[in-house]
C-alpha cells in the first residue's frame, strides 16, 4: 500500500454532493473518533481512539488488549462502529456539531487485530503502524508490555450526514474507488 495523493489528501473540503469522495476526505483528515465495541455483557462501549487511514480509507487503531476495554472487547466480538464528527476538523465554523451541514460519519464493520487478519510481518501491518505513528508520535513510545497492537476496521457500512438532505449510506465499492 502507498499513501494516496489526490483530491482525498488535498486540504480543501470537497463538495458534499459526492458522498464517496467526501467520505474518503473526511476519514483521511480525521485523527480521532469514538470507537464503539460490544462488551462481554452485550452492551455498547464507546471510547475516544486515535486513528489514521494512511490515505487508504481503512481506519487503523493502536489498541491495548491488556488494559483497554476497547481492544479486549474487539478480540471477543469484532462488531464495531467508528464515529467521526467534522467539528474535530474545525471546518464547521460556528455550527453546532449536530447541525446537518457539520458532517458526521459512522463507519461500521469488524475491528480486527492486524495479526489475526494478516501475517505479523506483512506490509499492511507495517504500513498501518507507520501511518499511526506518523499522525500520533506518542503512540510509538507506549509500553510494549501493555499489549498494544494495530487493529483495522473492515468496513461493512458507511453512514454519512453532510448536508441539509436525507442522510445516506455510501456504497463500500464507491468509497474505495474515490480518489
Amino acid at each position: 500500500m502507498q499513501y494516496i495523493t489526490s483530491l482525498i489528501t488535498a486540504t480543501a473540503k470537497p463538495p458534499p454532493d459526492n458522498a464517496a469522495v467526501f467520505s474518503r476526505w473526511f476519514v483521511n483528515h480525521s485523527s480521532w473518533g469514538v470507537l464503539m465495541t460490544v462488551d462481554g455483557q452485550g452492551f455498547p462501549f464507546g471510547n475516544v481512539i486515535s486513528s489514521s487511514d494512511g490515505g487508504t480509507g481503512i481506519p487503523y487503531f493502536y489498541l491495548s488488549t491488556l488494559y483497554d476495554p476497547t481492544g479486549m472487547n474487539a478480540l471477543k466480538n469484532s462488531k464495531s462502529c467508528f464515529t467521526l464528527s467534522e467539528t474535530a476538523l474545525g471546518t464547521c465554523g460556528q455550527a453546532d456539531p449536530q447541525f446537518p451541514k457539520c458532517a458526521k460519519i459512522a463507519l461500521s464493520g469488524d475491528v480486527l487485530r492486524e495479526l489475526v487478519s494478516v501475517e505479523e510481518d506483512s506490509k499492511e501491518a507495517a504500513f498501518a503502524e507507520a501511518a499511526l505513528f506518523a499522525n500520533h508520535p506518542q503512540l510509538s513510545g507506549w509500553p510494549k508490555g501493555h499489549n498494544f497492537t494495530v487493529f483495522k476496521l473492515r468496513l461493512k457500512n458507511i453512514f454519512l450526514v453532510n448536508k441539509l438532505a436525507p442522510a445516506r449510506y455510501v456504497p463500500i465499492d464507491d468509497y474505495f474507488k474515490a480518489i
